[in-house]
């Protein structure tokens, strides 16, 4: 994909969608953290149905800290590696208390400091809460940026450091949410939905048929 075509690329998923959104529901920084953090190796739908619970008797790192590692982990026992997961939060509460004051940080280190946050989670609370120009890079991500030639990579960092110097000042921000929806809906795993597909003439891998 030259950078003509990147351009086209996100001027029309811009235009299809020109507010994108996480899916993940929230309404304060300390919760996308917490569902993010929650999100690893589960769908946006599963996390949501746990954290409406959740959320509404422990929707700060003293509240869930009240309710101890076990009656956090109760909340969340409907997503996949909940103990773990209930373990990681329950840490990173007590560190958000301690030593910032019960305040989600907004530097990349103190945030991967946290247990359980790692570089993706990271991007996304940077971008997301604080609508810094990062990319995280989850399997839709990584899977769009190789099949369609946008940012080719043999791993997530190589893929999040192409997609940074490959992608148009204009679009950072949003360009994280336009690539994963586009994955989970369009461009999905088994098989692409290119006949519906807005930026087929864009994609490397595309079907000449439709692609041109």
């Amino acid at each position: 994909m030259n950078r003509a075509q990147i351009q086209a690329f996100f001027d029309i998923l811009r235009r299809a969608n020109p507010s994108p959104q996480t899916e993940l529901e929230y309404a304060s920084v300390f919760e996308l953290l917490a569902a993010v953090l929650l999100s690893a190796q589960a769908t946006d739908v599963g996390v949501n149905k746990a954290t409406r619970r959740l959320f509404v008797v422990a929707n700060t790192p003293q509240k869930m800290l009240a309710l101890g590692e076990e009656g956090l982990s109760h909340h969340i026992r409907t997503i996949g590696l909940y103990k773990t997961k209930a373990k990681n939060l329950y840490a990173t509460c007590r560190i958000l208390v301690e030593q910032h004051g019960g305040q989600v940080p907004r530097s990349r280190e103190a945030l991967e400091a946290l247990p359980g946050v790692g570089r993706k989670t990271a991007n996304v609370v940077l971008n997301v809460a604080f609508g810094e120009a990062t990319m995280a890079v989850d399997t839709h991500i990584f899977r769009v940026s190789n099949r369609t030639g946008l940012a080719p990579g043999k791993n997530v960092l190589e893929v999040e450091q192409q997609l940074l110097k490959r992608v148009p000042a204009e679009f950072m921000v949003d360009a994280h949410h336009w690539l994963i929806l586009h994955g989970r809906y369009v461009c999905q795993a088994r098989r692409p939905l290119c006949e519906r597909c807005a930026v087929v003439s864009q994609c490397d891998s595309a079907p000449m048929s439709g692609a041109r």
